[in-house]
């Protein structure tokens, strides 16, 4: 049995001592929050130098648009695949390839200026994003299997500022290093190089690779009213926060902001999701029903798309942050992936299956937004499209924050 057995972890000393266990639980917290740290570095990082480096390497507007596209489709495409992966590498060792992975992408498309190694390296990336995604609430659930809520509170909490820190620090890293992109978007393969110095430490505690039948395969869920709802919720919610940050700046400029007032706007809302992530997973997993939080969230969408849709632009603000206080259901989803689930390998299905299909539903969402926002001219028809995507988060929501397991479903 590996001294990181989840049991053992929580509540013995093995057999080298209470000592080394208590320093391998601590090697897993770091290691858990050094690489959610860099999860979104390779998509966040981009989008302040989009323009400058489409037209260094000379873009076209089919291949900037397909960069942009490219994060979801990762991470629908290679989030399916983790489970089988990790059977056959190993979790551990199966992160440590992610990380070095997200490593070499960010390294390597900025080693040669073309736009298909641009792409092909980003694709690279995000593939390592994409399996650490699945991979981390298995690992959750396997090493700390009493304390999902405080452990997924420390993974969302990561996760919101290696986001927000890859956003706002490579404009001023170009900066110090005399306009150069190609330094900006590589230093953030050195924080994924130092991510994967904790899981170096641990391949010598692999777990034990789950070796029974394969009761949670993508067949089995895609027969479970439960896998579809949390997908459904995982959808539903990634597909507004594409929305919001893909187009609450140009929302805000239409209402008379210039750009640095909507830049530092889109700023304060992305900050907003640091603590929120901090207080959200922690309380739901110690209420009886997650439900009132499902309902409350959708409410603060509600409220804020109102106000951002007919209140008075001097209000705007206020309305950007209540909807940045709802995106508190980011950090409630992957807080059930653990919660409807009692195994680690039941948690890496549900969560491969629940982000590859929510993904592909959220990537629908900035697009479908801009094609009504084109041809109306305004933003009515694409909030009635929000609307509707909150009404669905409800319903799914509902369903997955009901006191069932997985498990009980697929028997």
């Amino acid at each position: 049995m590996s001294v990181l057995a989840p049991d053992r972890l929580v509540t013995t000393a093995p057999e080298r001592g209470a000592g080394r266990t208590r320093s391998l639980a601590w090697l897993v917290v770091l290691g858990i929050v050094l690489a959610a740290l860099n999860l979104r570095t390779a998509v966040t990082s981009v989008g302040p130098l989009l323009d400058q480096v489409s037209q260094a390497l000379g873009m076209s507007a089919v291949a900037t648009g397909l960069l942009t596209t490219l994060p979801v489709l990762s991470f629908a495409v290679f989030g399916a695949v983790t489970p089988s992966l990790a059977r056959r590498v190993g979790e551990h060792r199966l992160l440590l390839g992610a990380l070095v992975l997200l490593g070499v992408g960010l390294l390597a498309r900025v080693m040669i200026d073309s736009t298909f190694v641009f792409l092909a390296a980003s694709v690279v990336a995000l593939s390592g994003g994409a399996i650490g995604n699945v991979l981390i609430p298995t690992l959750i659930k396997r090493h700390f299997p009493r304390r999902t809520g405080p452990m997924t509170t420390l993974y969302a909490t990561a996760l919101a500022v290696g986001t927000m820190l890859a956003a706002a620090a490579t404009v001023p890293i170009q900066r110090a290093a005399d306009g150069n992109w190609h330094v900006a978007l590589g230093v953030w393969a050195a924080l994924a190089a130092v991510a994967a110095i904790p899981w170096l430490a641990l391949l010598r505690s692999e777990p034990e690779r789950f070796s029974g039948r394969d009761a949670a395969g993508p067949r089995a869920l895609v027969r479970t009213r439960l896998a579809w709802a949390i997908a459904g919720y995982f959808g539903t919610q990634s597909l507004v926060a594409y929305v919001m940050f893909g187009w609450l700046p140009q929302l805000l400029q239409d209402r008379g902001y210039t750009t640095g007032q909507a830049g530092v706007s889109l700023a304060v809302f992305s900050a907003l999701g640091i603590p929120v992530a901090l207080a959200v997973p922690a309380i739901a997993a110690r209420v009886r029903s997650q439900r009132p939080m499902i309902v409350g969230f959708a409410a603060l969408y509600v409220v804020g798309f109102t106000g951002m849709l007919a209140g008075p632009a001097s209000t705007l603000w206020i309305w950007v942050l209540v909807v940045g206080v709802g995106m508190g259901s980011f950090p409630l989803a992957l807080t059930l992936l653990a919660l409807r689930t009692r195994t680690p390998e039941v948690t890496a299905a549900l969560s491969a299956f629940g982000q590859s299909a929510g993904y592909l539903i959220a990537g629908a969402g900035p697009i479908v937004v801009g094609v009504l926002y084109s041809s109306t001219g305004g933003w009515t028809l694409p909030f009635a499209l929000l609307f509707a995507v909150v009404a669905a988060q409800v319903a799914t929501g509902w369903y997955a924050a009901g006191d069932r397991y997985l498990e009980d479903e697929l028997a």
